[in-house]
This record gives structure tokens, sequence and C-alpha cells, in this order.
């Protein structure tokens, strides 16, 4: 399979070439030229032989579609990550919450979010190729809490890679922090900024594009690729895991072979969404992708009124502060895949220079015909945790209660008329203060100005929820809170390539 830029491309790419270095010709990013299909017989293969197929056997299967130029041993010591380092032997349980509706847990991973579904297989497979072609390679991710910790874990000590994680400093929760500032992986940097995600997600596209640091690279020795998901190494990871979801309904006889289903997807950066909208596209029975927004709701708008307009708009702290996001990457392949390079071009180079940019409608109701949304505010998402903890004995995190409020605002509506999956992103440990608060009622109707002056810590929110909801925090949070700051640097957002020139030099 070959890959193209969204905004146009000299010569066509190969998976390995674009995993090692993601940035597209013109500003763009790299797809695949062509989605592979599937039909009935590929799900029946898989759902006949459900006794012996596992979440790695699925991978498997949807990789070998896609035709990609990586070894078969190499593609098998990638995907044995989830064997060895998630804590559920399915990876991904999809556990029944209500009579349609189906909850997929996608963070039994190292870090305890979905950036791991993605990030362990690929951390192997760029570092190897990287070893093979004797390079060096500098990493980047851009993170609002997640990503980072993920990458850090599936690049740590790895040979021929150096990684530079920039994450906001007063932007993510306090377990996020830790994952990545405890680091002692001597060849990972950490960076918090006196800025918000959106700051650090344009300095590392910006990056990507900068001949001068490019320059300095070379001079290096070093080539630079990146983690966050513009790297479609990213993308295809998260595409899997829509059709593990469906099988799993079959198997539960939730649905029927053949038979539609709606997913709903906490989104920020519109990376788990694409995995979805790709899926459908090769041949997965979903009807309608939902995208679940905080009050950062620019993809709210651009679904229901076709829009994108980041004029005036500042970006809102949250209990939800990896969806604290206003310019989400993915969402410019979508616009590819429905319209072309042309209007592609057109679109993205408004919003960047205008900050705006507007569909038609028969546009819109292109986008309509796969996609709904619904967004919450940080009263709905608690009122759906402590609800849900005490009458369905299920606790789940703020991303995910964004997806359940939106499953039960659209039901309620009349817009979701299949059997449901929602995807919940993270576990309650990683937003324990929230989960906390939420639970006990002590915050309602608190403004911001009070979230960000919490008085509970996360081990101690950890601790009381324990006790009170028979639940137990893995281990690999608890001793977070028991070992050293040894990474962290707090700079101001114009210093981040001098930071990054003085670390690859060292």
């Amino acid at each position: 399979m070959k890959f193209i830029g969204t905004r146009g491309t000299d010569e066509k790419k190969s998976f390995s070439e674009v995993i090692l270095n993601p940035a597209a010709p013109n500003g763009g990013l790299f797809v695949p030229e062509k989605l592979p299909k599937i039909d009935e017989r590929f799900i029946i293969r898989y759902y006949d032989d459900r006794d012996e197929t596992t979440y790695r056997h699925i991978a498997r299967g949807i990789l070998k579609l896609f035709k990609i130029d990586i070894d078969k041993d190499l593609i098998e010591e990638a995907l044995y990550t989830y064997l060895r380092n998630f804590d559920d032997p399915e990876v991904v349980p999809v556990v029944k919450v209500k009579r349609d509706l189906s909850v997929a847990e996608l963070w039994h991973g190292p870090t305890r979010a979905f950036k791991d579904m993605a990030l362990q297989p690929f951390g192997v497979i760029l570092s190897d190729l990287a070893k093979k072609r004797d390079e060096n390679y500098l990493i980047m991710a851009a993170t609002s809490g997640d990503t980072g910790p993920a990458t850090l874990k599936t690049f740590e000590n790895r040979e021929n890679i150096k990684v530079v994680c920039i994450y906001p400093h007063e932007g993510t929760s306090e377990v996020q922090k830790l994952q990545m500032v405890t680091t002692d992986a001597k060849n990972e940097k950490v960076l918090g900024i006196l800025g918000d995600f959106d700051d650090a997600q344009t300095t590392l596209k910006a990056l990507l594009k900068d001949e001068d640091f490019r320059k300095t690279l070379d001079e290096e020795g070093i080539k630079l690729s990146a983690a966050n998901s513009v790297n479609f190494g990213r993308i295809i990871f998260q595409i899997i895991y829509h059709f593990w979801s469906y099988l799993k309904l079959l198997e539960n006889g939730e649905v029927l072979l053949g038979q539609k289903f709606d997913v709903i997807i906490p989104s920020g950066n519109f990376g788990n969404a694409l995995g979805a909208y790709y899926a459908k596209r090769m041949g997965l029975p979903i009807d309608k992708i939902v995208i679940a927004s905080n009050k950062n709701n620019v993809l709210y708008e651009l679904i229901k009124f076709g829009r994108y307009d980041l004029r005036d708009k500042k970006l809102i702290k949250t209990i939800s502060p990896a969806m604290d996001i206003l310019k989400s990457s993915n969402v410019e392949r979508m616009i590819f895949d429905k319209f072309g390079e042309e209007r592609t071009k057109e679109l993205m180079t408004s919003l960047e220079e205008n900050g705006y940019f507007e569909l038609t409608k028969e546009e819109l109701a292109k986008i309509q015909e796969d996609f709904d949304a619904d967004f919450a505010t940080d009263g709905e998402c608690e009122e759906i945790i402590r609800r849900y903890a005490n009458k369905e004995n299920y606790l789940m995190d703020p991303h995910t209660a964004t997806a359940i409020k939106a499953y039960e605002y659209l039901k309620e509506k009349g817009k979701l008329n299949n059997y449901v999956v929602a995807y919940s992103t993270a576990e309650w440990t990683k937003f324990a203060p929230s989960i906390y608060y939420a639970l006990t009622g002590e915050d309602v109707n608190r403004e911001i100005a009070e979230l960000e002056e919490q008085t509970i810590s996360d081990k101690d929110a950890i601790a009381y929820i324990e006790t009170h909801y028979d639940v137990k925090a893995p281990d690999m949070i608890r001793e977070l809170f028991e070992k050293d700051i040894v990474n962290e640097n707090i700079i101001n957002k114009n210093a981040i390539k001098d930071e990054i020139i003085k670390f690859i030099k060292s």
C-alpha cells in the first residue's frame, strides 16, 4: 500500500517511510492512497474461529489488509505488546452497561489510557526500523495528558531514539504529570510549557516543517519523527479495536451478522473517530459515529453546523483535560477523504490563515451521513459519573462520561437507533480528584476557578474511591506517588526549539 499527502505530494510513500517521516508536503498529512475493503466473509472467518480469535489475531488480519512493508516477524513482536503489557486477556474488554449499550475499555495498557493501544506496537516498529537502518531519530510528542506518558513508556531506553515530550504545565491531571516527570530514561526529555495543548501541538507541527531546525538535526546525525496522531503509524492501530468491538457484540449476541451499530467516541484530536471512520469505509457496518466533546466543542460545531471557527475562541479548562483541544489535526484526513485534495487545501489554508472555515450545505450533509455530535458540561459529566457508579455499578472517568451523556441525550432524541458501543479512553485513576468530587457531590456547580483550587490530592482521592467503591488502583499508578521527580522542566513556549536543540547536543 502507498500513501499520499492530503495537500498534494510529488511521490507516493510506503508505510515505513511514512512512520519514520510523518510530515507530508505542503503542511498536509499522509493518508492511504486507497483503503482496503472487507466483506461479511472477513468477519465470518474471525467469528467462526472465535474460540481462537484474540485481539492480536484480528490486529494481524487488519494489518495484513493494508499490505504494509513491515516484516512479519516485526509485526508479531509489535503485537506481542498486547499480551505482555496489558492487564486484561482480551486487551479491550467490551462491557455491557445497559440493555443497548456496551463500553469498550481502551485503557488496560501500561499508562492506563487509550494511547497505549497504538503507541505500544508503534514504538516497537519505529525503533526497529531506526536500528536496522542505523539511523538516529528524535521523536517529538505534544500531549494534552495521555499521548505523553504513552510515548515515554514505549520508547524508554530504546536504542537510536531520543524523545521530547511537550505538555501544558497546568493542563494535565496530577497522575498524568507524574507519569511524565518521574521518567528517568536517559533518552527522554519532558518539557512543561506555559501555554495550552494547542500551543504545544502548533509548535510541534511547525518544527516538523522548520528547515533551520532540520538542518541542526542533520548536523547531529538525527532525523525527525513524531508520535502524535499526525503519524499514520498511530492511526492504523486505532482502526483495529472497532473491528474487535463488533466481533464481541456478535459473540455476545447483541447484534446479528451484518446488523449496523453506532459508536460514540470522546474526541479531542479526532484520531479515535478517524479510526472508526476508516473502519466504516473499509466495510465495518457502523451506522453513526458520534463525536462527544466537552465545552471545547469545536468538533460539535463542525458536525452540527459545518463551521470550524477559532476566532475569539479561548481554550476552556475542564475536568476532561485530554479533550481540551481546539485544533483537531485529524479532521483534515476526514475532509480529504470526503472532498479531495483541492478543497482540503482551501479549507485548511483558511483555518490556518483566518482561524475559520465553513462547509457548504452539500458538504455538511455528506459529513452528517456518517457523523453526529454532542457535548457535555462538567456538571453533566459529574452527574453521569455519580449515577452510573451508584446505580449501574460502573465507574468511569470524565472523558468516558461525555460519551455516556451523548448516548443518553441522542437516544432520547431518537437519533440512535442501533446497539451502541461507547469508547472509554482512560481509567478513573488518572482523574481521581474529579471522580471523588463527582461521587461525593462536594463540587456541584463549582466554577472553574474553584476546580483549579481542588483540596484533595490524587493519592487521597484514589484511597477514598478504593474504600467506598470496591475498586483497586493498579500498581503502576500507586507507585507514581513514591517516585522522585527527575524530569521536570517548565519553560515558555517560545523556548521549546532551543531546549530541544540543547537536549540533542547533550
